[in-house]
């Protein structure tokens, strides 16, 4: 597992038109090719009337299946454009599927490019894009009286307050990047005098909204 990749906020699906054309991208998180064939059957079935069902996608921490398909669209116009934009925007894990509806007008090879690659584009700015990192997840035990102290420094540091517990003491589950785990004892051991117990639990990915980034 990679410490960190990007990826879409959530499934979705957006439409622009070109010239009347009808371009509807289907944006996807997959975790396999199977999964990812099987959207794009279910696509197909539900827009069997369209022209085209064009379809790019990035499977694997280190990008290890990428697929381009045009659906009958002159060679390199359609999937390759959508794959590169995907590429260019560093997410991984994700299938594009972009749906068009021919309108009466042909837009040629350079116009078909930019078409599919926008469709993309737009698609993913509205959806946004995410920061996943895998952390794992502590449980920090403290006595009733050294709980709002530690719980308001919390609040105001980088680390993730994921959930408080509430028992004959209280417990603070936080997600903490792994390089990070002992500078993050180190400091709340500090903060409390010593007065804390640790718990190191299973690891998993904590997303947050990607900044500072735009679309090509």
């Amino acid at each position: 597992m990679i410490k960190h990749y990007y990826t879409i906020a959530r499934d979705g699906v957006v439409e622009t038109e070109v010239k009347k054309s009808r371009f509807i991208c289907h944006l996807k998180r997959v975790s396999s090719e199977a999964e990812a064939q099987e959207y794009i059957q279910m696509i197909k079935k539900e827009h069997w009337k369209a022209t085209h069902n064009c379809v790019a996608y990035l499977i694997g921490d280190y990008n290890d299946v990428q697929r381009a398909y045009d659906d009958g669209e002159p060679s390199g116009t359609a999937g390759v454009p959508m794959l590169e934009v995907l590429k260019k925007q560093e997410v991984k894990y994700i299938l594009a599927v972009v749906t068009r509806y021919f309108g009466g007008t042909k837009l040629g090879a350079g116009g078909l490019i930019r078409a599919y690659g926008k469709s993309v584009s737009l698609a993913l700015e509205e959806i946004g894009i995410v920061s996943r990192n895998l952390q794992v997840q502590i449980s920090v035990t403290v006595s009733y009286s050294a709980s709002g102290k530690l719980e308001n420094n919390l609040k105001e540091s980088p680390y993730t307050l994921v959930d408080i517990l509430y028992t004959h003491q209280v417990t603070f589950i936080c997600s903490v990047d792994e390089e990070k785990v002992d500078d993050f004892k180190k400091e709340l051991t500090n903060w409390l005098n010593g007065q804390v117990e640790f718990e190191e639990g299973k690891m998993s990915y904590q997303e947050s909204k990607r900044l500072n980034r735009s679309n090509p």
